[in-house]
């Protein structure tokens, strides 16, 4: 496997953790406790509001890409940090740990390797 490829991996793996918080955003907005109106309203907006703030900030084609990569890392962690807790507090705590630790060793390798503006 050559690097070009281990980077394709990794950068598809991040994508995946992407679509992976929202879905866990929308878990957890479907599991509060409140009337069935509210479930369905968190449901929908808890990852409508994160996917357009990561768009507009975090994307690698961001709308307003005014934050420095480095903070933009971060901020991503922290997206995924709180989507993690997201899902433990949904009563998923294998999940929320796996996907944690998922999370940060495919943001550091992201960070590490510099693959914020590989074409692949």
């Amino acid at each position: 496997m050559g690097m070009r490829s281990i980077k394709g991996s990794i950068l598809t793996v991040l994508f995946l953790l992407e679509i992976g918080a929202l879905v866990a955003f929308s878990y957890w907005g479907y599991q509060i406790n409140a009337g069935g109106a509210i479930k369905i309203i968190m449901a929908v907006a808890t990852p409508l509001v994160i996917a357009i703030l990561w768009g507009v900030f975090l994307a690698p084609k961001a709308s307003l890409p005014i934050i420095s990569y480095p903070v933009r890392t971060a901020l991503k962690l922290v997206v995924f940090i709180i989507a993690s807790a997201a899902l433990y507090t949904a009563g998923r705590i294998m999940l929320g740990a796996l996907f944690l630790i998922l999370s940060i060793l495919i943001v550091a390798a992201v960070f590490i390797l510099k693959l914020y503006d590989v074409k692949i």
